[in-house]
């Protein structure tokens, strides 16, 4: 056989291992065994703490989808313990060959939705799937009624194993959430992410971070930002409550997170600004000498073009910001970076409910804000 022969064999062996590698990219895991089954409608129901979700920091948790370590009751202020309770930014990614996803879920509150953001963003369920070219598409949402909900998300699927991300509420907790598949249909664990791409980004802030007031749960720029960037996340937005306290600022310092983003500014004024942001930086450093910071302005109210008390808000905030920035950068603070926030929101004042909190339009422009900033970082480690 020549040279020339056994070479165009080889290329066709690679490309036929190919073709069949591609036809299945899960062929290598083993359907989840441990389900329950529902009879009457021949359901098989998966228990997501089985499946590994994502967003959490710690696993020394009070309940199993709070945000924050039990230890930090009574540590943190009752506001910020109280809202930990909430699932934001929590998910699981799974892999199905059903043709019908269905999904139960038991809120810890009867209080399914608030007056300026929608039932399905405080209490819903949302799912995605990622598609042939390797990104992430809307699929359907699960719409809260009361605090124990049974859907069918969606059904009369094309035939096909898939990969699915399915969101938790952002402004209500969780006691249980399980996903239904037919009896006839497999479910596996979602393949690991890929090394490099498995460290958190860590957003810490308010109740804009938190998800206020995105229609459906996938819709918060954070969770935005991860399917864009492939990267898991942990949602710290403690609604009214981002305030950069040192006691907060401890405990996120124990996680191991690929960007640490600070975004408390619409909770807090000036002074404060001034005195915790060096603290709050240092404090990470300390803990992570290398891991990028990013420091981020508050965004600008949808009619500060006609109010001066929320110029002045903004001018005298982001100046405090913008000097602790300069002041640790003169000290040799490596890897610090700044977001202004001007370019969060559009300049047409479309974006928000109330003039502070995004709709889904907003945390779209603010998630392009974001990315523009956090991707080079993210590229300069994969280097």
């Amino acid at each position: 056989m020549s040279l020339k022969h056994s070479a165009r064999l080889s290329v066709f062996a690679i490309l036929v291992l190919s073709f069949f590698l591609s036809q299945d990219v899960f062929a290598e895991t083993q359907p989840v065994s441990t389900f329950k089954v529902d009879e009457k409608d021949k359901t098989h129901w998966f228990d997501i703490k089985n499946l590994g979700v994502e967003g959490k920091g710690w696993t020394d948790t009070e309940t199993f989808f709070d945000r924050l370590p039990k230890k930090a009751k009574g540590v943190v202020r009752p506001p910020v313990w109280s809202l930990s309770k909430h699932s934001a930014g929590l998910a699981v990614r799974f892999v199905t060959d059903a043709t019908t996803i269905k999904a139960k879920w038991e809120l810890t509150s009867a209080n399914i939705a608030m007056n300026h953001m929608a039932a399905t963003g405080v209490s819903g369920l949302d799912l995605y799937v990622k598609t042939d070219s390797d990104k992430w598409r809307w699929l359907a949402v699960g719409r809260p009624s009361k605090k124990e909900n049974s859907v069918t998300l969606i059904s009369g699927l094309m035939p096909g194993k898939r990969e699915y991300f399915l969101y938790l509420p952002l402004y209500n907790g969780v006691k249980s959430v399980e996903i239904g598949i037919p009896e006839s249909s497999h479910l596996w664990k979602a393949p690991a992410r890929q090394p490099g791409k498995n460290k958190p980004l860590v957003f810490w802030g308010t109740s804009i971070t938190q998800g206020g007031c995105a229609s459906r749960t996938g819709m918060v720029h954070t969770a935005i930002l991860g399917r864009r960037l492939n990267r898991p996340v942990i949602n710290l937005g403690f609604s009214g409550n981002g305030r950069m306290e040192p006691e907060v600022a401890k405990l996120i310092a124990e996680l191991d997170a690929s960007v640490f983003i600070i975004d408390c500014l619409p909770n807090v004024t000036a002074p404060v600004v001034a005195k915790e942001t060096e603290s709050i930086v240092n404090t990470l450093r300390k803990a992570h000498p290398d891991t990028p910071i990013l420091l981020v302005e508050d965004r600008t109210y949808s009619n500060a073009y006609l109010k001066k008390s929320s110029q002045e808000r903004h001018r005298t905030s982001r100046q405090a910001l913008q000097e602790a920035y300069q002041k640790l950068k003169k000290a040799g603070v490596k890897h610090l970076y700044y977001l202004d926030g001007e370019s969060l929101l559009g300049n047409d004042s479309e974006d928000t409910v109330d003039g502070s909190h995004p709709t889904d339009l907003g945390f779209f422009r603010q998630a392009n804000a974001f990315e523009k900033v956090l991707k080079p970082i993210l590229d300069q480690q994969s280097q």
